[in-house]
């Protein structure tokens, strides 16, 4: 495979020289009036370099403008986590003021009566085991 890519390129940059020379200067066309030879050539690197380099600034400006979207984006994450934690405490502690009512004091009472039952009969068996 080395081999092959060596021979790959050695081939690409034989077609390169063939092409710089042979085909001298550049042609196009400017509102239908054909530019041709150095001044052509001179032409077509202004405009191309030109085309760079507003491509480059717009390339800037459209990263700056993601990159302020972006942020904004994680500042209403951050909120709606802040948001959901809120609710989330909230609604423990609407659970535990339930929990903490006065009106669960008879299933209190019961459960206290029930560990007091069990306990005694845990002791009991504890007792009766021989050793």
């Amino acid at each position: 495979m080395k081999k092959r890519s060596v021979v790959v390129i050695l081939f690409l940059f034989a077609l390169l020289a063939w092409s710089a020379s042979f085909h001298n200067g550049v042609m196009f066309d400017i509102d239908g009036d054909s530019v041709d030879g150095p001044f052509g050539a001179l032409l077509a690197l202004l405009f191309t370099g030109g085309g760079l380099l507003l491509a480059g600034f717009v390339i800037l400006l459209v990263g700056g403008l993601l990159a302020l979207v972006f942020a904004g984006v994680g500042v209403l994450c951050v909120g709606g986590f802040g948001v959901g934690a809120l609710a989330l405490v909230a609604a423990l502690a609407f659970v535990a003021a339930l929990a903490l009512s006065p009106l669960l004091l008879p299933l209190l009472l019961g459960g206290l009566v029930l560990a007091m039952m069990h306990r005694s009969r845990r002791q009991r068996v504890l007792r009766d085991q021989p050793v």
